[in-house]
């Protein structure tokens, strides 16, 4: 009895031996399958990849040995185009070929991305978009109504509609009004969205503010007759956001109607004469403004006297 039960102390001795060293095998037969699954894992995604490289090289490499390139499609925004212009030929309200060529010239050297801001809904809308394509184009209108239908018919197109408080035939109130606090309220650079200035656009929406925009084309709102909204608020927004810019120096501004008094008075106002580069037939006023930092107060670094009269010289000359 004895004799056994050293023997089964024995055995259970050895049992309490060997129990760690199964724990430890179980452990490592766990750790080499994760090795295994990890190792056919990674195997199968280089796989796939190498795959795929090697099926869009193959297909190029037989488009190239036929001759053939393979196009990109046609975007979108070009076929509306096409077929907004080729539906719409008589349009009586559209701009000439030396204006829209001027626009588009500016575009084509543009920065890509490239930053268009439009004031107005207008017939040259889808062509904008087509034309700053690999870009952001965003349209500001007057009329929600319109607005909402032209974002239906073009869901492609980032149209916000604005409220204008103000009347063209306010613009000597205004103007004096902008005068006296330009280092207040209407000073030329700052955040839009804060302003209290009664020229401010600040109800867009919010990220508008931040963006750099590289082109702007004041084409609205319609600003005929005294009792219309006139285009004084969009041509102070216009020159704040490019003075404003916090990256980039330069933004292109087009005024269009340059032939009325709103446009003219306000362009030499907010935009200045000194930064006036051309004007085609009295109709479109292409300005360069360049940023300005924050303790700026003036608008234009001549006094307005003098940048009018410049502006005068320039537009008589071109």
């Amino acid at each position: 009895m004895k004799s056994n039960n050293n023997n089964n102390g024995n055995g259970n001795t050895k049992l309490i031996l060997l129990h760690p060293y199964i724990q430890k095998q179980g452990t490592s037969n766990r750790v080499w399958l994760l090795a295994v699954l990890t190792f056919f894992t990674v195997a199968f995604l280089l796989t796939l990849i190498y795959t795929r490289d090697a099926l869009v090289s193959g297909g190029a490499a037989a488009a190239a040995s036929a001759g053939a390139a393979v196009p990109p499609p046609l975007p979108t925004s070009v076929i509306s185009t096409l077929v907004h212009y080729a539906s719409r030929s008589n349009e009586s309200f559209h701009m000439t070929h030396p204006e829209l060529k001027s626009i588009s010239d500016v575009l084509r050297k543009c920065s890509h991305p490239c930053n268009f801001l439009v004031f107005g809904l207008t017939h040259e809308t889808l062509l904008w978009k087509a034309l700053n394509y690999h870009g952001r184009t965003v349209v500001v209108e007057e009329n929600r109504y319109y607005a909402a239908y032209f974002e239906e018919l073009h869901p492609d197109i980032d149209v916000f509609d604005v409220q204008y408080t103000s009347r063209a035939g306010e613009m000597d109130e205004l103007l004096a009004s902008a005068r006296e606090l330009a280092r207040q309220e209407c000073r030329p650079v700052q955040n839009l969205l804060f302003s209290e200035c009664r020229l401010a656009i600040n109800d867009l929406p919010n990220h508008m503010y931040d963006v750099d925009w590289d082109v702007i084309l004041v084409d609205g709102p319609r600003g005929e007759g005294a009792e219309a909204p006139g285009r004084m608020m969009s041509i102070f927004t216009a020159g704040v956001l490019a003075r404003s810019k916090k990256v980039g120096g330069k933004t292109h501004v087009f005024v269009h109607d340059y032939y009325r008094d709103v446009e003219q008075i306000c362009g030499d106002e907010f935009l200045c004469g000194e930064n006036l580069v051309e004007a085609i037939n009295g109709m479109l006023a292409h300005f360069v403004v360049e940023r300005m930092e924050k303790d700026s107060f003036q608008f234009c670094r001549e006094q307005n006297g003098t940048a009018a009269a410049a502006a005068a010289a320039a537009r008589s000359g071109l």
